[in-house]
């Protein structure tokens, strides 16, 4: 018994690192995505360009529970008037995955 016990929370361990590599190996390629459609043109990490900084929106969607949903809206269609005059373009070329992958990569900022 103990035996099948120490298995099965290794193997149950293993599943939780692998599930956490996957997801912060997904964060780390929404980066490149970022960089491919243009978002540094207009964002930084940590500094205002034209619209906010990476962390700036993280910080405003802190404890949002919809938060997900609502940026990948904005990234895909685009918006006005959140941060001041200067609108943001829409993505409608971007797949549900990656605007999904994207929102949640500006949600995980950090200064």
């Amino acid at each position: 018994m103990r035996f099948a016990l120490s298995s099965l929370c290794g193997v149950l361990l293993a599943c939780a690192t692998a599930q956490a590599s996957a997801a912060s190996g997904d964060l780390a390629g929404a980066a490149d995505l970022a960089k491919a459609n243009g978002c540094y043109s207009c964002h930084a990490a940590a500094e205002k360009i034209v619209g906010p900084s990476f962390v700036s929106v993280a910080e405003k969607y802190a404890g949002d529970k919809d938060a997900s949903a609502s940026l990948a809206q904005s990234i895909q269609m685009g918006s006005k008037g959140k941060w001041g005059r200067a609108a943001m373009p829409a993505h409608p070329s971007l797949s549900p995955g990656d605007v999904t992958l994207l929102a949640n990569w500006v949600l995980a900022a950090r200064p």
